[in-house]
């Protein structure tokens, strides 16, 4: 979800919460249009959900319960009145209005602690690989293992396509990615992939140790993360040398 989308979505449901539930009014014929007593309870616990969901997927981390039950009530106890005019902001702790910059800043704070972690730790990693495994290494950082070299059969050029199995896996063992069969030109991949298929032939298989900079780097999608060090098992099957097409003669 995206962060704009986030926090128009968490403003309206303050607005929700604050405004309350109208008193039951009217004849019974126009009461009995209301929600059941189950249906209210229903609303209110996915509302719960909604909220947990919107916390657990937005890498907000640990936050203080108390104060987002204490922020929750002061929106219910709200006294009426328009929503986020002078007298309605005065009853909370916090400008409402300040969502937007305050979750922001927030956001920006664990991402930078998370990459910042991440390379750390990646940079154990790679170095506790390599003396493990007594493996080899690149100028640019890349820790490789080869369990088989393969032919003599080899990609030289980036824009070669390769068929390949893969697994890729976080440092903690997370599997994130995995494909059988698959080729792909080495133009477009990830550049510890392009330099990577370049270290072993036709058939051979290969352990590669990525580091950030070579992989997503700061701008890792969620379910890898910021500056995440990443691990391929790999399988090259085929490797297609490129061919410039030849211009059609008139």
């Amino acid at each position: 979800m995206k962060l704009t989308k986030l926090f128009a979505i968490a403003s309206a449901a303050v607005l929700v919460v604050a405004c309350g539930s109208p008193k039951a009014e009217g004849s019974k014929e126009v009461q009995s249009l209301l929600p059941t007593k189950g249906q209210v309870d229903t609303a209110s616990y996915m509302l719960g959900v909604n909220f947990g969901l919107v916390i657990t997927q937005n890498n907000f981390g640990d936050l203080n319960k108390s104060q987002i039950m204490k922020g929750m009530n002061d929106a219910l106890n709200a006294k009426e009145g328009k929503p986020m005019d002078s007298v309605f902001v005065k009853q909370f702790k916090i400008d409402p209005s300040d969502l937007n910059t305050i979750l922001n800043e927030f956001i920006q704070k664990r991402t930078a602690y998370e990459g910042a972690l991440n390379l750390e730790k990646g940079d154990k990693f790679r170095k506790e690989f390599y003396e493990k495994n007594s493996a080899d290494s690149t100028a640019t950082g890349i820790v490789y293992l080869i369990q088989d070299s393969g032919s003599e059969v080899r990609a030289t050029s980036d824009r070669d396509t390769v068929k390949v199995n893969y697994r890729g896996t976080l440092i903690d063992g997370t599997e994130f990615d995995a494909n059988e069969g698959i080729s792909f030109p080495l133009n477009r991949v990830i550049r510890g992939w392009t330099e990577g298929m370049k270290l072993v032939g036709e058939g051979g298989k290969v352990t590669l140790v990525i580091p950030a900079n070579l992989a997503y780097g700061e701008r890792g999608p969620r379910d890898i993360g910021s500056n995440s060090t990443l691990i391929f098992e790999v399988d090259l099957l085929e490797v297609h040398p490129f061919v410039e097409k030849e211009e059609v003669k008139k």
